[in-house]
């Protein structure tokens, strides 16, 4: 009986520990882990970053387990931030993938150990291929650091794993130090906003960046354009058609001097059904703030959203109306 109270004692002890302290802890192990490489940021940093730079190849990233999770992010990171690169399976590397790597390319290995089979059994056809082999691992005098061009540091005291098996603090080091690849890589080459909006084509940033006015906005019999000279029956009439919220009132040139707006109407509807013959030149809002077609269309949100209105008349660089950009248009391309 004694004994087998004391066999669940210890069970209920660790049960007993607050989830919040174990977070706290293994947050504080890695945060240690992190500013321990800090000071193994070298030279040697700048060689793989030169090697990069200088190669005409792709950056093939390979890695086994946990570390092969890190490596694929690591792979889609320097992907979409200029550096062409690829994720290659060891396992899968050893029956034919291989054929990916080519003499040009640069291969980053992440190992912790240094000595996973997958990736030990590569080294010497990645030497055969003619490739530059830089490593991340925890261990300097491992055969993947010592058949690497260059070896990148990210050793650490302990695993956040009470066990000190599971990797933890050692895949966030090297996650870090991933990142820290990439985002050099991307400095030194000047990639920009733009750019990465290039190849990100489908997310929030994409739009807001390569998104033009021209792609967006009502043009044709969706936007209704009318002489200064017409009766504003006749351009309510016009506006319902189009289903639009207003009408670009263009002088007897064809340039844009007005728009009338749905809030205009309001205003204007206390003066009865007398209004309804008025010419646009009366009861138009005169010099509106417009937007060009070549603009990029988050800043037209940002200048609907500084007037307080809800549509903006595009015009070409003559000042002739080309199109009508409504807040609507804008939810729909998915900017806000």
């Amino acid at each position: 009986m004694s004994s087998q109270v004391s066999n669940v004692s210890p069970r209920n002890d660790v049960r007993s520990v607050s989830a919040v302290s174990i977070a706290k802890r293994v947050i504080r192990i890695e945060q240690t882990a992190l500013s321990g490489l800090l000071s193994k940021v070298n030279a040697r940093f700048s060689e793989a970053c030169d090697l990069i730079l200088k190669s005409k190849g792709r950056v093939v990233v390979t890695g086994m387990g946990k570390p092969g999770f890190i490596a694929q992010k690591i792979s889609a990171t320097l992907s979409s931030t200029g550096t062409p690169s690829l994720f290659l399976h060891p396992a899968e590397a050893l029956h034919g993938d291989l054929g990916r790597v080519t003499k040009e390319d640069v291969v980053v290995a992440f190992s912790y150990s240094g000595h996973t089979e997958e990736i030990v059994k590569l080294l010497p056809i990645i030497s055969k291929i003619g490739a530059k082999l830089i490593s991340l691992t925890g261990d300097l005098k491992s055969p993947l650091a010592k058949a690497s061009d260059i070896v990148l540091d990210v050793s650490v005291k302990k695993e956040a794993c009470p066990l000190n098996l599971a990797p933890t603090a050692s895949t966030t080091a090297m996650l870090a130090l991933g990142d820290a690849l990439a985002l050099a890589l991307l400095e030194k080459k000047g990639f920009k906003a733009e750019d990465f909006a290039f190849y990100h084509p489908g997310g929030n940033l994409g739009k807001k960046l390569l998104l033009k006015v021209s792609e967006i906005m009502r043009k044709g019999k969706d936007n209704p354009v009318v002489p200064e000279s017409m009766k504003l029956r006749d351009v309510l009439y016009g506006i319902t058609k189009a289903r639009a919220g207003s009408a670009t009132v263009v002088d007897s040139s064809g340039k844009l001097i007005g728009i009338f707006t749905d809030g205009d109407l309001r205003r204007l509807l206390k003066n009865g059904e007398k209004i309804l013959d008025s010419k646009m030149r009366d009861v138009m809002t005169q010099h509106p703030v417009t937007v060009g077609q070549d603009e990029r269309a988050s800043d037209a949100l940002e200048i609907l959203r500084a007037r307080r209105i809800d549509e903006v008349p595009v015009v070409d660089k003559n000042g002739r109306p080309v199109g009508l950009l409504d807040v609507q248009d804008i939810l729909k391309a998915g900017l806000v």
